[in-house]
């Protein structure tokens, strides 16, 4: 369940808050994998999205995300937000790479 000051963060613009998704700490033949061989996790759920950008005449492009959709992230960018001692991460719409079911 969001927490209150989760639910009053609306991201500015074409920006989307994405929560990653858990690392893998185990191998579905249940060896644990060490921290130091676990990947960057690339896939995450949409959390919050802005209104979308503005064009000169004043009307918002949407964004092509909602909250609840599940996407792929590029390895490195976006930036870091604790909110409620959990991670989150802010990327512009043309940044994620795809949505996926």
């Amino acid at each position: 369940m969001a927490s209150s000051a989760l639910k009053r963060i609306i991201p500015l613009f074409d920006r989307v808050l994405v929560e990653r998704f858990a690392a893998e700490t185990k191998t579905k033949g249940g060896i644990h994998i060490p921290e130091k061989a676990i990947g960057k996790v690339l896939n995450a759920t949409v959390v919050a999205v802005g209104k979308g950008l503005k064009q000169k005449d004043g009307n918002h492009v949407p964004v092509s995300v909602q909250a609840g959709d599940k996407v792929l992230l590029p390895e490195y960018g976006g930036t870091k937000v604790e909110i409620d001692d959990k991670e989150y991460f802010l990327f512009r719409e043309a940044d994620i790479l795809a949505k996926w079911e």
